[in-house]
């Protein structure tokens, strides 16, 4: 009786997508680290046989402009170029996630994948209870032993310190900020290489203190703290914060002032308001695994991806190249180089950053 109703919760939550929308705007060049449990690589898929993914999204949903969309992207370029059937479900709440992540194993998903950092203990339990399913879990830790299941990690405080080091060259008030969603050491990554990227770029940068929303949806609360940090004197604000950091693109368009969007790119969201976006590729890193898993060679484990292997990085600045000016994008350049060639360690918590202020001269 559970089965037939895990399985009839698949069919009323679960969307089968018959269309899609065009993929992410680059691939990412290929894998950074990989680390993990390693284990054996499972048996090519025949060709006769239909791959059925399953995506389950947190709580920001389709729709985000930032995380989740990304993902959706990866799904449908599954789909598009891998002939993969994909089913999808978007969760209201956290108490949904472990349900709706069985809900597609049961529906005979190959490949399940949860997006967020609060799915890892829902994935788990998913992944003990349906074994013959592979899991995928977006920004989560390793789970020890766990040979069904892969995460996709990034560096996200490299592509932070790149949009942290544009706004070093370019705030006139000299002040920026930062707002964050959940206050967790994901999300410090991206504040402390945001902050470190500054510094490089300017040491007499004052970063004010950070805000955080303690979720991912709530625009209001972002758009608030972003109005406090331009009240204190920034001019620019970076989010980490999800679905809820529109609400600092928001806030910057009514102050005339400048954001800095995450995930995707966001230029696009308030032209002229944005100054860049940290991309992060959660569609390539979605659709690699699922390719990997087609072709045979999924393994468990972390692959992480890094600015060295594009998997972060900065948005093309649409609508901001005259603003940011020529020598400074070269000056940007030069410091990617030197992040890819290990001649800059960028921090992502708070001792590693002191650490680093340390060391710029």
């Amino acid at each position: 009786m559970r089965k037939v109703l895990w399985m009839g919760l698949a069919l009323a939550s679960a969307l089968v997508v018959s269309s899609c929308n065009s993929g992410p705007t680059g691939p990412v060049k290929g894998y950074g680290e990989t680390t993990g449990t390693g284990g054996q690589t499972g048996q090519v898929v025949p060709n006769n046989k239909k791959i059925k993914l399953g995506i389950v999204f947190d709580t920001g949903g389709i729709g985000d402009q930032s995380f989740n969309d990304s993902a959706w992207r990866g799904a449908q370029r599954c789909q598009n170029e891998l002939g993969v059937e994909v089913m999808k479900v978007e969760s209201t709440k956290e108490a949904d996630y472990t349900t709706n992540l069985q809900a597609m194993a049961n529906a005979g998903c190959d490949i399940v994948v949860g997006v967020g950092i609060t799915m890892r203990s829902a994935i788990e339990q998913a992944a003990k209870d349906s074994p013959n399913t592979k899991f995928v879990s977006i920004d989560g830790e390793p789970l020890a032993g766990m040979d069904n299941v892969r995460t996709i990690q990034f560096k996200e405080e490299e592509g932070s310190f790149l949009v942290g080091y544009v706004a070093g060259l370019v705030s006139k008030t000299h002040k920026i900020g930062f707002v964050g969603g959940m206050d967790m050491p994901l999300i410090h990554k991206f504040q402390f290489g945001y902050m470190a990227g500054a510094k490089t770029a300017n040491k007499d940068t004052e970063i004010l203190p950070a805000k955080y929303t303690g979720d991912w949806v709530n625009t209001d609360k972002a758009k608030v703290a972003a109005e406090l940090l331009y009240g204190s004197g920034a001019d620019i604000v970076y989010h980490a914060a999800g679905k809820a950091g529109l609400g600092v693109i928001s806030a910057a368009k009514d102050k005339n002032l400048w954001a800095i969007g995450v995930d995707s790119d966001q230029d696009g969201v308030e032209p002229g308001h944005v100054l860049t976006s940290m991309i992060k590729h959660v569609d390539e890193g979605v659709f690699q695994t699922v390719k990997d898993f087609k072709d045979g060679k999924f393994t468990p484990g972390a692959v992480v991806y890094d600015l060295k292997s594009g998997g972060v990085g900065t948005s093309d600045f649409k609508y901001t190249k005259d603003v940011i000016g020529a020598e400074n994008l070269q000056k940007l350049d030069a410091v990617k180089a030197r992040i890819v060639n290990g001649e800059i360690k960028v921090p992502n918590d708070e001792a590693s950053y002191n650490a680093y202020l340390q060391t710029l001269k």
